[in-house]
């Protein structure tokens, strides 16, 4: 078995993961993008979320085409077949998502001519698509196809489901093997990404022992991103403590389901980390509106004039390097104490219930410890009262992703204080290179191409950049705290020579989307 352990690599255990298309079928190419989550999907084009829902609730098969997707497509991120982009590459937000969830996804097909005002699309070849016309996306390729290729479902994923037996396919008892060999012979834990309690229960089915992140900006859409946005506009300390104590039931809420379906294992929070734009109105729609009504010499209504004034002044002309992570949590007063307060009361309950949780609190963005030690203190004090109200002890960890270069070389100072580092190597790697992740897609083939670079750093650690960053912070952490628990969370977390890396490296473990988990265990 060992010897098969080095006959079988992540890359191919992959393939047997995710759907994929009848080869002897017919297709024909219409377009190509980036290979941002595997799998094969058909469906009739939508261009909304809403009508992904809508069309999905009545057994229509569908694929959201998008130029590219924010927090509030999720839904019909949910609902849809598969994600189709125009914009963004493998670390895009339609990427990371869809990756979470399994849902095939391309991303970047920038030779597609997307109008949303018309609901069409054209194809390089001229052909003209409209809403309801059927397509398929090869999440494996980066490929689009015109009309249905028929689709074949993994028995692999079905057995890693627990909807079949891995004695009833030769091909998944020889994964089943394999991969229990594997469990035996890794040092490397293996967590998973995962936001919701059903995320979380799928990722304890396919072999993750833990949560490594939970994103809680996740939990902030729908009808509570009214609250959120109340929160930031707020006014006045009581309308801002209004939005809080709106908000503290329904993350509470969350906290216990995610707890409960992780009973006995860790689960890693990150506090709101996204920036601010994501949950204001846009500010450009809100620019035209006021234009529009300036022309016709009428003005705003009086609280459209408040949001538009508001909004204008914490626009950021680079959001992604503006107000975010702790900064958030240090500028809005009540916000992070909020979520630690929900995440531990609901500790405190299942606690008194006979449960094992396992919370851990992680600060985003951190570059000082100065920040960090604000937080930390901070978490302290939520921690104490909780305890003290419910009449329970709890070990609750407070850490910190390492994504910015300056925490990575000061990470001596800030392991003195954080129980855990775990590594955002998305936003480490864009940092690093300056390079955006959502735009680089378009270059980066050619630097590969070129041989500048090996390989692409979002999909595979920049070992002598981004990895020597890791390593400085590891060492500097480790000195000043022995005990510290190191890993990391950014979609590295599922790449298989990513994960040699943090082997050697020494870190404690990866974390990566529930359906990348086993690939990262045969890793």
């Amino acid at each position: 078995m060992d010897e098969a352990l080095q006959r079988v690599n992540g890359a191919q255990l992959t393939q047997l993961m995710f759907p994929n298309f009848d080869v002897t079928a017919e297709r024909e190419l219409i377009a190509s993008g980036v290979a941002a989550s595997p799998g094969a999907a058909a469906g009739r084009i939508v261009f909304d979320s809403h009508v992904a829902e809508e069309w999905a609730s009545r057994g229509d098969e569908v694929i959201l085409v998008r130029r590219e997707t924010t927090p509030e497509d999720l839904k019909g991120m949910v609902a849809a077949n598969g994600i189709l982009t125009t914009r963004g590459g493998k670390t895009s937000h339609a990427a990371v998502v869809a990756r979470g969830m399994g849902k095939t996804c391309v991303c970047g097909a920038e030779d597609l001519e997307l109008d949303m005002d018309a609901k069409r699309v054209v194809t390089p070849g001229g052909t003209e698509l409209s809403e309801g016309d059927v397509i398929s996306i090869d999440g494996t390729s980066g490929e689009v196809f015109l009309g249905s290729v028929p689709v074949q479902d993994s028995p692999v994923v079905q057995y890693f489901e627990g909807k079949v037996r891995a004695d009833h396919d030769p091909l998944v008892h020889a994964v089943h093997r394999l991969i229990t060999h594997a469990d035996q012979r890794r040092r490397l834990l293996v967590r998973a990404n995962a936001d919701t309690p059903e995320d979380s229960l799928r990722a304890r089915r396919f072999g993750a022992q833990g949560i490594g992140l939970c994103r809680t900006e996740h939990m902030f859409l729908g009808d509570r991103r009214q609250l959120v946005e109340n929160l930031i506009l707020a006014d006045s300390g009581d309308d801002r403590q209004a939005a809080l104590d709106a908000l503290r039931p329904l993350q509470k809420g969350d906290y216990l389901e995610i707890l409960e379906s992780m009973d006995g294992l860790p689960v890693i929070v990150r506090l709101l980390d996204p920036p601010l734009h994501e949950f204001l109105p846009d500010f450009t729609e809100l620019e035209v509106e006021w234009a529009l009504a300036k022309a016709k010499g009428a003005r705003l209504e009086d609280d459209r004039a408040h949001v538009f004034e508001a909004v204008h002044k914490m626009h950021e002309q680079n959001p992604m390097l503006g107000l975010r992570g702790v900064r958030l949590g240090l500028v809005i007063e009540g916000l992070y104490e909020m979520q630690i307060s929900a995440l531990l009361e609901a500790a405190a309950e299942l606690t008194k219930a006979g449960k094992h949780p396992r919370p851990e609190v992680m600060i985003p963005l951190t570059a000082t410890v100065q920040e960090f030690e604000i937080m930390h203190d901070r978490a302290d004090q939520v921690l104490a009262e909780v305890q003290e109200k419910y009449g329970v002890t709890l070990d609750v960890p407070i850490g910190t992703m390492i994504e910015v270069p300056r925490a990575a070389l000061t990470a001596g100072e800030i392991g003195a204080e954080a129980e855990f580092f775990s590594f955002g190597t998305n936003d480490l790697t864009q940092l690093t290179f300056g390079f955006s992740r959502d735009d680089a897609g378009s270059f980066l083939p050619t630097y590969v191409n070129q041989r500048i670079l090996a390989s692409e750093p979002f999909q595979t650690i920049d070992v002598d950049g981004v990895g020597e960053l890791i390593r400085i912070a590891f060492e500097r952490g480790r000195a000043t705290r022995p005990s510290l628990k190191v890993g990391i969370c950014g979609e590295h977390g599922g790449d298989p020579r990513s994960i040699a890396f943090c082997h050697e490296t020494g870190l404690d473990y990866v974390s990566c989307s529930p359906f990348r988990v086993p690939v990262a265990r045969l890793a």
